[in-house]
């Protein structure tokens, strides 16, 4: 992924925390200091451009930050734009999950497969703290998933979901927890 582009990925994930989305890349170094999710986030993105020397060094502070954090999220791992981890860690992801624009993830959730085939989670989902998402399902745009649960099936779009394993209980105000989303227009560098 080109520098630039990269960039783009961190001005996105830097808007959903701070709020604020024509920022430098110096501002957004000193917001690692204070955030815990963005640090990790930061670094994560770094390590996917194109840039050998700035991929390498960033590999190095992913590693230590993930490690220290309890963030395991695999560099191949598709993220869309926008992605906020709030509370820091523990948080596991499969590097098979493909993961949408504008997903608010909170401690202790865990995204796995056994068999390489991790969920594939749409826009504006909010997955509450505690949720454990099990091998190949699909989760819809604006899904709110509470805290503690399971799920083992398909979840559509628009709805909210709890328990173990996760039952549908509303339709009401799909994605209403995700704040702050961005929106892919905003996107400086990647115009085409």
């Amino acid at each position: 992924m080109r520098y630039k582009e990269c960039l783009d990925y961190i001005r996105s994930d830097y808007y959903r925390v701070r709020g604020n989305r024509n920022v430098n890349i110096l501002r957004m170094l000193f917001t690692t200091i204070m955030e815990e999710g963005f640090r990790y986030l930061f670094w994560f993105r770094l390590s996917n451009c194109d840039n050998i020397l700035l991929s390498g060094v960033s590999r190095i502070f992913y590693r230590i930050i993930g490690s220290n954090l309890r963030i395991s999220i695999q560099r191949s791992t598709k993220i869309g734009y926008g992605l906020n981890i709030a509370h820091g860690g523990p948080v596991v992801i499969n590097a098979s999950a493909i993961i949408g624009d504008n997903v608010d993830i909170y401690q202790y959730t865990t995204i796995g497969s056994s068999l390489f085939h991790a969920a594939e989670i749409g826009n504006n989902v909010y997955i509450g703290p505690s949720v454990c998402i099990v091998e190949d399902v699909k989760i819809g745009d604006g899904v709110t998933i509470g805290a503690g649960s399971v799920i083992v099936k398909d979840v559509e779009a628009g709805t909210t979901v709890a328990g173990n394993p996760a039952k549908v209980i509303s339709h009401k105000e799909p994605g209403r927890l995700v704040w702050r989303r961005w929106n892919r227009e905003w996107n400086k560098y990647n115009k085409k």
